[in-house]
């Protein structure tokens, strides 16, 4: 019995030891959890349910080069840049275990650089299906639901990426510099002294990342 209250003692000292940033951050992902899972939920739903010919993927989001139809071709690009993004998330919080100041600053710009191409090729995406007809309530090439659920959960992704490569920009300029290795106390600097919030920041856009793995299985897969 010891044993046993002694693990769940370790467990409430590591809790402890966690910053109110990160330990905030975790709560905002499973909520946040929550309403993605409930969106992709009512999507299967409405998908299932519809008496109507669901668009096929490898048509609606096919791109013309060169005068042929290359399917998902787009979708392979935006998915591959946030696989990308997140390599460098991870790089840019073990710089900042090492405390390499300039190395991690690079990798946090080089993550944003991705995270808005990647917004950049949605609104290219959302721009091209608006012109050939679909609305949030109408669409050309089958089920009208459709519309609405792929403007509403792409779209509250993308709105996630952009707030992101915001706070990308902000904290890779706090740590170009140095504001992580002074112990005067700024904007969202979280511990003086400490690359947390590096950390921190890193888990968000990891979820980022991992729920477009869901709405791409989801949506372009199926």
């Amino acid at each position: 019995m010891t044993g046993f209250f002694g693990d769940w003692a370790s467990d409430q000292r590591s809790f402890k030891s966690a910053s109110w940033a990160k330990t905030m951050m975790w709560i905002f992902l499973v909520s946040d959890t929550f309403i993605f899972s409930c969106f992709l939920i009512s999507y299967m739903t409405v998908r299932l349910s519809t008496t109507v010919e669901w668009p096929h993927p490898s048509e609606i989001f096919a791109l013309e080069i060169n005068g042929r139809k290359i399917p998902l071709i787009l979708i392979a690009i935006m998915t591959f840049d946030l696989i990308t993004s997140s390599g460098t998330m991870a790089l840019a919080v073990n710089a900042g275990y090492a405390r390499n100041r300039k190395l991690c600053a690079y990798l946090l710009w080089a993550t944003a650089f991705f995270g808005a191409a990647f917004v950049g090729m949605q609104a290219f995406e959302w721009t091209k299906l608006i012109h050939e007809g679909v609305r949030p309530w109408s669409n050309p090439f089958g089920a009208a639901q459709f519309g609405s659920c792929f403007f509403m959960i792409t779209g509250f992704h993308g709105f996630h990426v952009s707030m992101g490569v915001l706070a990308l920009l902000w904290f890779s300029r706090n740590v170009w510099i140095g504001l992580y290795e002074s112990d005067k106390r700024g904007y969202f600097t979280g511990r003086v002294g400490t690359y947390d919030v590096v950390e921190t920041l890193g888990l968000y856009w990891h979820f980022v990342d991992l729920v477009w793995v869901f709405i791409f299985a989801f949506f372009y897969l199926w």
